[in-house]
């Protein structure tokens, strides 16, 4: 599996600076993720970031949102699972606890924008970009074989 380090930025003014600043960093746009409420801002953004428009779901406890990445394929599975179970109970297959599923879900709930980037080498600089640039709650899922 590979590693997902994971933010959410309060709004999209900070989630702009971040994404800025990981791409900055050298992390390839291919390995960034974006989960955020479905409003135009918000799937500019995302199309924005991704380089491509990003789907459009309505998933379990969040509504309708705009996502797209690697990180999303995991959560979404070949059981449609984001959108049937949510992200409290999805997070599990990307390395993280069920908590933090519910602590993301939460805060992208209230507007935030949720980031990923997927890294195995990377995932240390990837977090430490993340925290200094305001993604809240942002951490590392667990690495293959301690979940």
């Amino acid at each position: 599996m590979p590693t997902h380090t994971v933010g959410v930025f309060q709004d999209l003014a900070w989630a702009h600076r971040g994404i800025d600043a990981l791409l900055r960093h050298e992390f390839e746009v291919e390995s960034l993720s974006v989960i955020v409420k479905s409003t135009p801002e918000g799937e500019a953004m995302a199309r924005a970031t991704l380089g491509h428009p990003p789907d459009r779901l309505d998933v379990k406890k969040l509504g309708p949102i705009v996502a797209g990445g690697p990180l999303v394929v995991i959560l979404q599975g070949s059981d449609n699972g984001l959108v049937t179970a949510g992200i409290s109970d999805t997070f599990r297959r990307a390395g993280f606890q069920a908590h933090d599923g519910e602590i993301f879900e939460t805060l992208v709930s209230r507007g935030g924008l949720l980031v990923g980037i997927t890294s195995d080498r990377r995932a240390a600089d990837a977090l430490a970009t993340l925290h200094a640039y305001g993604g809240g709650n942002a951490a590392i899922g667990a690495w293959s074989g301690r979940v």
